[in-house]
């Protein structure tokens, strides 16, 4: 039987506190739920450490644990939080390898979701962590994926933003990249969103459009591989980079370096540039398989 994500991070944190003897810190890690069924049910004798309610002090506890070297896992429940927990890891732990050569790894798990949660909680926040040196950022929605995250986590030395998304968490199956021959547009999206970037080219390639479509799971350290770039240079209107995080911020980065090394127009599109509230018509929703498929539409057409 096929393991969803939810039950591959449950065996890594697992493995992590039991076999590495590390720590896992975070709010009401041990209530119920388990942060959604993502931890094995341990407690603070095997490492499962409950911090306070406060926010701004957890970080600094969790750096403390990272310059002692063991690694610890943080888990943040909304990544709208880490307006309060990411001052003290991007300006201590993410520097502290650089100025004194005293490396501070962190994984960071950190949990975006949506839907009536309001002005604060919702969506991912990657951007706040991409623009600070010391930091890498990955964003895995398949069960391998989130494997290969950690795995890359246990053989470095750095801060870690794992940007998750309680949409993925049962997903089992893989994602691939489609690449066709003289293409209509490239789609580039990230977290979530490519979920429903892949379901926005089954029906655009249903309306007779050749749509290539490549996962990003790396937003920092982004590298533009030689094989996206011909993809994205034989696309007859360009592309697209898609997000859960507000366009101005990852995605037009990401953006801007693919067209600094390619001939074509790339578009972003993410979260609408205002404030969510807690209301369905006032939520702030990451972009709609149709919203995708008309904005590609619209960008086709020259509207």
């Amino acid at each position: 039987m096929e393991k969803t994500v939810r039950e591959t991070i449950k065996e890594i944190v697992r493995v992590h506190l039991v076999e590495e003897k590390s720590m896992c810190f975070g709010q009401c890690l041990t209530a119920v739920g388990w942060v959604g069924g993502t931890l094995p049910e341990l407690y603070e004798e095997d490492g499962m450490i409950e911090v306070a309610t406060s926010d701004v002090a957890n970080g600094g506890f969790v750096v403390g644990a990272g310059l002692k070297g063991i690694r610890p896992i943080y888990v943040v429940r909304y990544q709208g939080f880490q307006w309060y927990n990411a001052p003290i890891i991007v300006n201590y732990a993410c520097k502290s390898k650089e100025i004194w050569d005293v490396p501070c790894p962190i994984f960071i798990r950190s949990i975006a979701m949506e839907g009536a949660i309001g002005p604060v909680a919702g969506s991912s926040h990657h951007s706040l962590f991409q623009r600070m040196p010391g930091s890498k950022i990955i964003s895995p929605m398949t069960p391998n994926e989130y494997k290969y995250a950690y795995d890359e986590f246990m053989k470095d030395d750095d801060v870690y933003y794992i940007s998750e998304h309680r949409r993925s968490y049962d997903n089992t199956k893989e994602m691939q990249n489609v690449i066709k021959e003289n293409a209509d547009f490239t789609l580039f999206p990230i977290s979530i969103t490519r979920f429903d970037a892949e379901k926005a080219r089954l029906i655009l390639e249903e309306q007779g459009y050749k749509i290539n479509i490549i996962h990003q799971l790396w937003i920092k350290p982004f590298e533009f591989k030689d094989e996206w770039k011909k993809a994205l240079n034989d696309s007859k209107y360009g592309g697209m980079v898609l997000d859960d995080d507000y366009e101005e911020g990852a995605a037009s980065s990401i953006a801007h370096t693919m067209m600094i090394s390619a001939n074509k127009k790339v578009h972003t599109m993410g979260l609408d540039h205002r404030t969510a509230g807690f209301h369905p018509d006032v939520d702030n929703l990451p972009p709609t398989p149709d919203a995708i498929v008309n904005r590609v539409k619209s960008i086709i057409n020259g509207k």
